[in-house]
C-alpha cells in the first residue's frame, strides 16, 4: 500500500491544506487517548470538519493510519541523522536523539506509542533507516571504547519510546525522562551493565 503523500500542495487550497493539518493533528490526539480504533466520526468532529472532508483527504483508515507512522517515522529518521552529525560523542548522539523523541511525544504515532503495527513497505524502509543511523552512533561508541558492545539500536529505541510515551504537558515528569535518559547513557559505557 502506498503511503500517501502532499496531493499538488502548489495546487491546494490553503483551507484544504488547514483542513488536512487540522485531521493530521485531530487523528494524532484521538489515537492516543483512543487507539488505533477510534471512529473516523469522531477524527472528522474533532478536527472541525465534516466526515467528508475527512475522507476526500484519507479515503480508508489503513490510509490515514499509514500517513501518520511513515510522517512519524519521518520525524524519527531526521532526529536520528540530525543526532548522528551534532552529537559530540556517541553517548552525546544517543542523548540528543532520545530527547528528540521526549520534546515530540504527542506528535509521534509509532507502535511502540500505541500505534498500529506498521505494515507498509515505505514506512518499514523508514524504520530499517532509523535502526542503521543508531547503529553507526553506537559503533562509533563501541570503536572509541566508550559505548558497551552489547548495545543494540532496539536497546536504544525501546528506552526512548518509553520515556517519549504520549502525554500531557508535565514539566517535573520531562525532568524525571532526562534524569533517566542520562542514567540509561552513562549505563551503555563499558563496564557499567549490571
Amino acid at each position: 500500500m502506498t503511503v500517501p503523500s502532499e496531493r499538488h500542495p502548489r495546487e491546494q487550497r490553503s483551507d484544504a491544506a488547514r483542513n488536512r493539518e487540522a485531521l493530521v493533528r485531530a487523528a494524532t490526539v484521538a489515537l492516543h487517548r483512543a487507539g488505533p480504533h477510534v471512529s473516523m466520526a469522531t477524527i472528522a468532529a474533532e478536527a472541525g470538519v465534516g466526515i467528508g472532508t475527512l475522507y476526500r483527504h484519507f479515503r480508508t483508515r489503513a490510509e490515514l493510519l499509514n500517513f501518520l507512522a511513515y510522517r512519524s517515522f519521518e520525524r524519527v529518521l531526521s532526529n536520528a541523522q540530525a543526532a548522528e552529525l551534532d552529537g559530540t560523542t556517541a553517548g552525546d548522539a544517543l542523548r540528543r536523539f532520545i530527547e528528540a523523541a521526549i520534546v515530540q511525544r504527542n506528535e509521534l504515532v509509532l507502535p511502540l506509542h500505541g500505534g498500529p503495527p506498521v505494515t507498509a513497505t515505505e514506512t518499514l524502509a523508514l524504520r530499517d533507516q532509523v535502526h542503521r543511523t543508531v547503529q553507526r552512533i553506537i559503533d562509533r561508541g563501541q570503536s572509541d571504547g566508550t559505548v558497551s558492545k552489547d548495545v543494540t539500536p532496539r536497546d536504544v529505541v525501546i528506552f526512548g519510546a518509553m520515556l517519549a510515551q504520549p502525554r500531557q504537558p508535565d514539566p517535573d515528569w520531562d525532568a524525571t525522562c532526562r534524569r533517566l535518559l542520562a542514567t540509561f547513557i552513562n549505563g551503555l559505557r563499558p563496564g557499567t551493565a549490571s
